[in-house]
């Protein structure tokens, strides 16, 4: 699968390359917005094993539009917010463009899956609409397939492995230990599994296996099987929306007991698995015990509107709205160069967190703190969403945001000309 949609996007790029930068240079917000509202589309998948997240993306879309019109708009218009299911890639270029072109949305926001962020990314890089990735984590969408017109809220796969690579390391998990990987089988698993051989080898450790795994598997006894076989020091689970969910319950089931952990998560899964399935160390971009006040503001509003508290990919379609209403404002323009110029130059923004973000120039990720969280034991569990601990925020507060971050070397980003 990603074989085949990374081959697409390498064509299709060669043929958009040299409309890329004249497409930046003209407005992608054209006179079909009104001036009685500022159109933005909001792509993510809602169905599939994805769908858990992208319900959470949806509701926290909406809370972010509602808080933002509530203050006042943008640029004294409201926002409405265009919402669809995108599918799979396939679906979401298509959808991607009717909003471009019919809808003329001022920026699409959203995603999880780096399969169709790629394939939204080819549309907005032909088109000069800035695309805000919320979800969809590939190093290679930040290197090999990056574009001037996609912006990262989303951490990328290095910033995942090496923030619980340092709890790995603390617990001994790593140098002279074996690791047995199950990765999902497509284009987000395949750039994890690479950069998690390379946090692994460079550490001096090794895998006793790595399987991929299809994105509709949903028996994991052969898997299983395997691992009880192998007696691996670490289980690293590299699965997908809930396809996690599903392995825990079941390594439960098993009567399993060595330790279990990953480098890419959402909170969701966690409640979703419940107390004494869920065990093991895992990587967030934030959770809702973060004590800011920021944060306790979020939860706060998220749990009176929708009887829940927000997770983790709430969080990041919250940001991203919040983001762009605060450029447009900043700006007074809604043209996609513009604000393009002005994320480069480093804008600060609120994430909710003890330190301001901002977008990294060189790729377009965005520099923030990230947290590992450990699972609580079932006995210590008092109610069915605070069932984990977590560390302090990674960077710590003397050391670099980008410490983190892929560096040049490891994943290098040139935007096409």
């Amino acid at each position: 699968m990603t074989r085949a949609v990374r081959g697409v996007g390498r064509r299709h790029l060669l043929l958009v390359a040299g409309a890329s930068a004249a497409a930046l240079a003209r407005p992608a917000i054209v006179t079909a917005q009104t001036a009685d509202a500022i159109r933005i589309g909001h792509l993510t998948p809602r169905t599939g094993f994805l769908g858990p997240l992208g319900e959470f993306a949806v509701l926290a879309a909406d809370l972010a539009v509602d808080e933002i019109n509530a203050a006042g708009g943008v640029m004294g218009r409201r926002i409405e917010l265009l919402k669809e299911d995108s599918v799979n890639p396939q679906t979401a270029s298509t959808k991607a463009e009717r909003m471009i072109e019919r809808d003329r949305v001022a920026c699409i926001v959203g995603e999880i899956s780096s399969a169709s962020a790629l394939t939204i990314a080819q549309v907005t890089a032909r088109t000069g609409t800035m695309f805000v990735n919320t979800g969809a984590n590939s190093d290679a969408l930040r290197g090999s397939n990056c574009n001037r017109s996609m912006f990262h809220v989303e951490s990328q796969n290095s910033m995942y492995v090496k923030s619980v690579g340092r709890s790995f390391l603390q617990e001994g998990l790593v140098k002279g230990k074996k690791w047995y990987s199950l990765t999902a089988d497509y284009a987000f698993g395949h750039d994890l599994l690479r950069v998690a051989k390379r946090f692994m080898e460079g550490n001096g450790g090794q895998f006793a296996g790595d399987d991929l795994v299809p994105t509709d598997a949903t028996d994991f006894s052969a898997y299983l099987l395997k691992i009880r076989d192998s007696k691996p020091d670490l289980v690293v689970i590299n699965l997908a929306g809930n396809q996690i969910t599903n392995f825990l319950k079941q390594y439960a089931e098993f009567g399993l007991t060595y330790p279990v952990g990953g480098f890419g998560f959402d909170t969701a899964l966690a409640w979703a698995a419940g107390k004494g399935n869920f065990v093991g160390t895992w990587p967030v971009v934030w959770h809702h015990l973060i004590d800011t006040p920021g944060s306790k503001a979020f939860v706060a509003a998220f749990t009176k509107k929708y009887n829940k508290p927000p997770e983790n990919q709430a969080w990041g379609d919250y940001v991203a709205a919040k983001i762009v209403a605060q450029a447009v404002n900043e700006l007074k323009s809604l043209e996609s160069p513009k604000i393009i110029a002005h994320f480069e130059k480093g804008a600060k923004f609120d994430l909710l967190k003890t330190r301001q973000g901002y977008f990294r120039a060189s790729d377009h990720q965005l520099m923030h703190e990230m947290y590992a969280i450990k699972a609580l034991p079932a006995a210590q569990i008092k109610n069915q969403w605070d069932i984990f601990t977590s560390s302090g925020p990674v960077p710590g507060p003397n050391e670099d945001l980008e410490i983190i971050a892929a560096t040049k070397e490891e994943n290098s980003c040139t935007f096409p000309s």
